[in-house]
């Protein structure tokens, strides 16, 4: 009689799991299936959508947006944000513009020294990474909400950017040959088996950084630090060292998406990347990381990448005005929060009901 009672109270449990699971399974899988209706969509109303150079043009653009979210997604995963990158990506831009354009001036010999294209990256990369270093060592020393801290360097290095030219742009970056500082646009122009340089960049940075996530302790930290930061810290994991570097690899990949714009306009604009980080932010939610932290995928990340930039060229394409592609854009990000959002409460419940299926197996048992 008592097995007969615990058997009863288990199936409704079962039920609720076989039904939930199943919707909880559609919701983890919303990336790719967004993905699919998206192309679908646009393969039926855009003419030559599918064509393979237009396909290669618009994956070459969602390169651009992957570099920030790629960076970004280990900030999220431990409950951060950054609202610093498409800044920059402005700065990092304007300052390759500037060591192309006017080199290093050393007034008291009265000349300027005009670095190579192999000096100009790395130098930019290194910027790139100390900016993201300063706002993990903002938030962790000083316990700076990431928000505002991020915002407020936002707001310097955007400035930062205007001052290096006066908000002028630096144009023709590509170099002088008697200078010895030629062949940066073709860092964006370039092509490697049929395909630009900024597209394979892309698929090595994800493999790096999936393998970061999936196979190093860094990456298990990141998670840890998400889930529970304080449960993390008394485990041994040092949380404000990993969040320094998180926030590191943000600059760093901001810094690469700076460096390909820039190449790819042949000019550096002080105002390039501007709301960027919200399409970098978008494209991670939407590839099912929290924004609580502790949960999130690389592969997840850069589908959504993939959502974001053939929304927006799809839109394009079909002649969809500018302000309309906002809107539309604002609906994406929105939803994608309030699915998450669901997803996690799903998450919740589908682990209570385990829980009670557990203590009704063990009362049956005994």
């Amino acid at each position: 009689m008592k097995n007969q009672g615990a058997m009863a109270l288990a199936s409704p449990g079962k039920a609720f799991n076989s039904r939930e699971g199943l919707i909880l399974l559609l919701l983890k899988l919303r990336t790719f299936i967004a993905l699919f209706l998206i192309v679908g969509f646009f393969a039926i109303t855009v003419p030559d959508f599918l064509a393979v150079g237009s396909m290669v043009i618009m994956v070459k653009h969602i390169a651009i947006n992957a570099f920030l979210a790629l960076g970004i997604t280990f900030v999220i995963i431990t409950a951060g944000i950054d609202l610093s990158i498409g800044a920059t990506l402005g700065l990092c831009g304007m300052i390759a513009g500037w060591l192309i354009t006017k080199g290093i001036v050393l007034p008291m010999f009265g000349i300027a020294i005009f670095p190579s294209v192999w000096v100009i990256v790395p130098v930019v990369l290194v910027v790139g990474g100390l900016i993201g270093a300063v706002n993990g060592w903002i938030i962790t020393k000083y316990n700076v909400a990431p928000f505002i801290c991020t915002l407020g360097t936002m707001y310097i290095l955007r400035g930062a950017a205007m001052l290096t030219s006066g908000g002028e742009t630096f144009p023709g970056l590509q170099g002088n040959e008697q200078l010895g500082n030629t062949g940066f646009e073709k860092i964006g122009a370039g092509y490697f088996l049929g395909l630009p340089w900024a597209i394979w960049m892309m698929v090595v940075l994800a493999l790096v950084i999936a393998y970061v996530a999936r196979r190093l302790p860094f990456g298990r930290q990141v998670y840890a630090i998400g889930d529970n930061e304080r449960a993390a810290e008394l485990s041994g994991v040092k949380v404000k060292s990993v969040k320094i570097w998180v926030y590191t690899l943000s600059g760093f990949c901001a810094a690469i998406a700076g460096i390909v714009v820039s190449s790819q306009l042949v000019a550096s604009h002080p105002a390039n990347g501007t709301s960027f980080e919200m399409n970098a932010i978008a494209a991670v939610v939407l590839g099912g990381t929290s924004l609580a932290g502790g949960r999130g995928t690389i592969l997840g990340t850069l589908v959504g990448a993939f959502v974001i930039g053939f929304l927006a060229d799809g839109l394009i394409m079909m002649g969809v005005s500018e302000f309309w592609q906002m809107v539309i854009k604002g609906i994406v990000i929105i939803v994608a929060v309030i699915i998450d959002q669901m997803q996690s409460r799903m998450q919740q419940k589908a682990a209570v009901v385990a829980q009670k299926a557990l203590i009704q197996e063990g009362e049956a048992k005994g």
